[in-house]
């Protein structure tokens, strides 16, 4: 069977990440109506201010903690006060500090892709948090390499596999992420599975392309290893023989002319 470099994504993909985030959201909108505030056009307002923020900043807890102030100051139009800024962060507290939940199946599904196949983790975020998720998750052993970067983008793969010497034909990324684990990847040519969670994050979406040889979506994490045994194995032995194929019938063609 054929080797293959798999690339895993790790927030909302091997544990739950988002859903803690939108607890806190909720929360908030929550605090925000009791004062009278309808909640209509809330959740735009903060993705907007997100979008920014995470443009200017990067991601993290950080970051949420800081566009939430900033989405209330927006709001109610006065900025926040200490009692305020204090009361968001005790929300944002167990964001940051709280216990890793794998999702179902993950470690033995990395254990079963790992017996055959090298695997790599590249999430995107601020290091010292995603330092201490993959630390707590107990996952770290099961890959060869762990890459944390401040966005993901098709230049950053091309990055990825210069430095780890990967045939991109034989290289795929697994994620939950269209905008940041599919178009990108794709773009570089590298083969994609979406693994959807019903909780990712809103600036996270995007349109992805129809099912195709180098796409995919699986709806469960466990699904990985049937698609990455011999199905996915075949397709790529039939595509290494026809470019044999057609670079001997290149030769052949090559010597009738001279």
């Amino acid at each position: 069977m054929t080797s293959l470099n798999l690339m895993f994504d790790a927030d909302d993909t091997l544990w739950e990440n988002n859903v803690f985030f939108e607890e806190v959201i909720e929360s908030v909108f929550v605090e925000l109506e009791r004062t009278g505030i309808h909640r209509g056009g809330l959740r735009e307002r903060l993705d907007a201010i997100e979008r920014e923020n995470c443009r200017v900043y990067g991601y993290g807890c950080a970051v949420f903690q800081r566009s939430l102030e900033d989405f209330v100051a927006d709001v109610r139009q006065a900025p926040c006060g200490a009692e305020e800024s204090a009361w968001i962060a005790r929300l944002c507290r167990p964001i940051r500090d709280g216990a890793i939940e794998l999702l179902p199946g993950v470690r033995a599904t990395l254990e079963a892709l790992a017996a055959r196949h090298r695997l790599f983790l590249l999430t995107k975020g601020a290091v010292d948090e995603q330092e201490r998720k993959i630390g707590s998750s107990g996952l770290a052993d099961l890959f060869e390499a762990i890459e944390i970067v401040v966005d993901k983008t098709a230049d950053v793969y091309e990055a990825f596999l210069i430095r780890y010497d990967l045939d991109r034909r034989h290289t795929w990324m697994i994620g939950n992420s269209p905008r940041s684990d599919v178009l990108p990847a794709l773009a570089a040519e590298l083969g994609s599975v979406l693994v959807p969670h019903p909780a990712t994050w809103s600036l996270e979406q995007d349109t992805v392309p129809p099912v195709s040889a180098r796409f995919t979506v699986v709806e469960r994490f466990t699904e990985l290893v049937a698609l990455f045994g011999e199905q996915i194995a075949e397709e790529i032995v039939e595509e290494i023989a026809e470019e044999i194929a057609e670079e001997i019938a290149e030769e052949i063609a090559a010597e009738g002319m001279t």
